[in-house]
């Protein structure tokens, strides 16, 4: 999870928000690593899960990360817990619950759905704390507005409590 906070840290750099991820081979090796870079790239799907399983799944000369584990600072969302399954991975863990848009027991749980062809073992709130602040410290921080939907609340509460079910 280090690995994956220090991604999030260099996502700063270009004023995205602060997730990171690696993929690492059976081993522990680190084979790919990734941060969002929507706002660098200007592409909606480079959120850091997908990106680093790009780079590993490059690494390995396919698209099948049998054995391989994800470790993110943030819950995947319903995009990357689709990449998730497709991608074989067998293992996720993450840092932060995201109770807004989490897809891997909070909100959804895409990963672990019993109507699709692979479930990976789901291992959430490693460092939840440190990668919970790093959100939340982000999202408070100077030049950030309050949601100007009625009702909405801000992105700023990234919790550190176990997801639901």
């Amino acid at each position: 999870m280090r690995h994956a906070v220090g991604e999030a840290a260099l996502a700063l750099r270009t004023g995205d928000v602060p997730v990171g991820a690696v993929v690492l081979a059976p081993d522990g090796a680190v084979l790919g690593r990734g941060r969002n870079e929507r706002e660098a790239t200007g592409d909606p799907t480079a959120h850091a899960e997908v990106v680093a399983i790009r780079a590993a799944a490059r690494a390995v000369g396919e698209w099948r990360l049998s054995g391989c584990t994800l470790v993110v600072t943030l819950e995947p969302c319903t995009m990357c817990a689709g990449a998730i399954v497709l991608a074989r991975l067998e293992r996720v863990v993450y840092g932060a619950v995201d109770d807004k848009a989490g897809a891997a027991g909070s909100l959804w749980d895409v990963v672990r759905d019993r109507r699709l062809n692979h479930r990976p073992e789901v291992v959430p709130g490693v460092l939840a704390e440190e990668c919970g602040r790093l959100l939340t410290d982000f999202f408070r921080g100077p030049g950030r507005e309050p949601p100007s939907r009625p009702g909405a609340r801000p992105d700023t509460d990234f919790g550190t409590r176990p997801p639901v079910g």
